[in-house]
This record gives C-alpha cells, structure tokens and sequence, in this order.
C-alpha cells in the first residue's frame, strides 16, 4: 500500500480552484525532486490536498490591508486580546528587526505618547517602520497574517471548520509524508499534538515550511509545547528573511525533543517589497510564490529523499 503525500497550504489562498492549486504544489515538489534527479514514484490520487483557503477566507472578515490598522484599534471584533495579539507579534518582529521607537518616529514625522494598539497612528508608524527598514518585508503583510493566525487560534468556529477538512485526510493510519507552509504549519501541528497519537496517525516525515511556530505569543497559544511522539522526522526549512517565518524552531524559539532539523540557507526569489505595494489595496499577498521557492527548494528537497527513501526514487 502506498504512503500518502499530504499538502496543507497556508494563508491568501481564496479564490482558488483546488485541483490547480494542488498541481502548483505538486509541480514545484517536482522541480526540487529533479534537481536531485528523483521522481514522486506515488500516483497523483495518493498526493492529498485538503483545501480551506476559501472557507478561511469566508469566515474572516475581508479587510483590505491598509485597514488593518484600523480594525485592530477600534474594529468590530478588536478586542483587548486582540490588540495584545498584534501587540506581541510586531514586538518580537520590531526586536529581531531593530526597529526601536525611535525609527517608529522618525517614519511617523511627529510624537506620538499614547505607543501602543489603542494608537492607529503609531500602529501605522509600526508598519510603515517595517517597510522601511526590513528589506524585501511588508508590514501591511505581517499584520493581516496574523490577524488570520489569531481568527484561527481564538476562533473555536473558525478553527473547527478549517480543522474538519484538514482531520479528515490525515485520518488514517496510512504512512504519510506532511508538507505545511505558513498558517498550514499551525493548523497541521496543532491537529497533530490533539488528534494524532488517539488516532493511531502514522507521519514518518513533516516539513515544515516559513513556519510562524516560533512566535511566543502563538506558542503559548498551543502549549504545551510537545513534539508528537507519532512523527518519525521532523524538518523545518526557512528563509532568514522571512519575517511572518520570524524564528527558526530550534532550543531557544521552540524546544522538543527530539529536536527539529532546522534549514536555514533557503532562499525565496519572491519579490516581497514590490508585493507590499501590490498588497496595499487587497488582502492578496506573494504567499503563493513563496510556497513554490520553498517546495522546490533543492536542499529541502534532498532532505527528504534521505529521509524517506519509500516516497522517492
């Protein structure tokens, strides 16, 4: 019986008719697949694509990204949870950046007291600093990422709906290889440290692509922090500068045992700066582009071939 081959996408993917979506993905672990000279030896009916990116995109608000500021501080469902969401997220994305509240200023061009969420003014400053001093980042880009990250993870309506679909191709005790990018990191780990082990799941590998995992606010979200005992080899491939990816996950930003495989060297050709004004006027982002460099990344790729010899030749 053959072993199964599972897809779960990330975020920005409505409007998309599933079947080609699923060949972008299987086209771009093709390519990487050939730059080691191997093939995908499984037929296509055992590569499972579970596709919620519309239903994300249904039970979300559609807020365009240069109101995002603006619902976070005083929308309809901006509560104080919320705000410390957002809050925590830019934080950690400002230190690692070294944006201090200088730079904010500066960007802003006035003082501003009142520096926290409850001042779109400085939430502005925060994304437009990150424009400005990240390069190929979009501040515009991080902020309606996680502001779907938290519809997932404080949303139990929401979370169920996305969860039932994904649950029901990982409900089996067929062998699998998971491959998740972005929000599909989260979704997939936390349908694995719930779900798997009763379940009897069998995953010998998961890789995990610009995964936000390492963000503390979204790790308390899911804690404990445990690696499920049922997944053989674990692999995380990030671009450093990645900025919603933000942390390898390794003993200092996410500590299992055994420890991840961290790949650190892969590079993305996306565009992300010329994206950030594509984005200013929709909630449409570079993600798509950026799952491809990934999936096809040669050194992700080769990884696992040695990994799981039984799902490539």
């Amino acid at each position: 019986m053959n072993p199964q081959l599972v897809f779960v996408h990330g975020r920005s993917q409505e409007h998309r008719d599933a079947v080609s979506l699923k060949q972008e993905w299987i086209s771009a672990f093709r390519k990487g697949l050939a730059k080691s000279r191997r093939q995908i030896p499984i037929p296509e009916k055992d590569i499972r694509f579970p596709y919620y990116g519309q239903t994300l995109f249904d039970l979300v608000s559609d807020v365009p990204a240069d109101q995002v500021a603006e619902v976070v501080v005083r929308g309809a469902v901006a509560d104080a949870q919320q705000r410390a969401f957002m809050q925590a997220v830019l934080d950690e994305v400002r230190e690692k950046a070294g944006i201090d509240d200088a730079k904010v200023q500066h960007v802003i061009g006035s003082s501003v007291m009142q520096r926290s969420l409850q001042n779109k003014k400085w939430v502005l400053g925060i994304l437009r600093a990150i424009d400005t001093y990240v390069p190929s980042a979009s501040g515009a880009a991080i902020a309606t990422a996680t502001y779907d990250v938290y519809q997932y993870l404080r949303n139990p309506g929401i979370r169920d709906a996305i969860d039932s679909g994904v649950r029901q191709v990982l409900d089996s005790e067929l062998p699998k290889v998971v491959v998740a990018h972005s929000l599909g990191t989260i979704v997939a780990y936390n349908l694995f440290r719930r779900d798997g082990e009763k379940s009897g799941w069998n995953v010998s590998l998961f890789m995990t692509l610009g995964s936000p995992l390492g963000i503390s606010v979204i790790k308390q979200s899911l804690a404990p922090i445990q690696r499920p005992q049922f997944v053989g080899k674990w692999v995380n491939a990030l671009d450093p500068a990645d900025v919603v990816a933000l942390f390898p996950l390794d003993k200092m930003h996410f500590t299992v045992r055994p420890p991840i495989e961290n790949l650190k060297h892969v590079r993305n050709r996306t565009e992300n700066r010329q994206a950030s004004s594509d984005i200013s006027t929709t909630r449409r982002s570079p993600i798509g582009s950026t799952m491809r460099w990934y999936v096809a990344s040669k050194h992700l790729v080769r990884r696992s071939c040695r990994v799981n010899g039984a799902m490539t030749r």
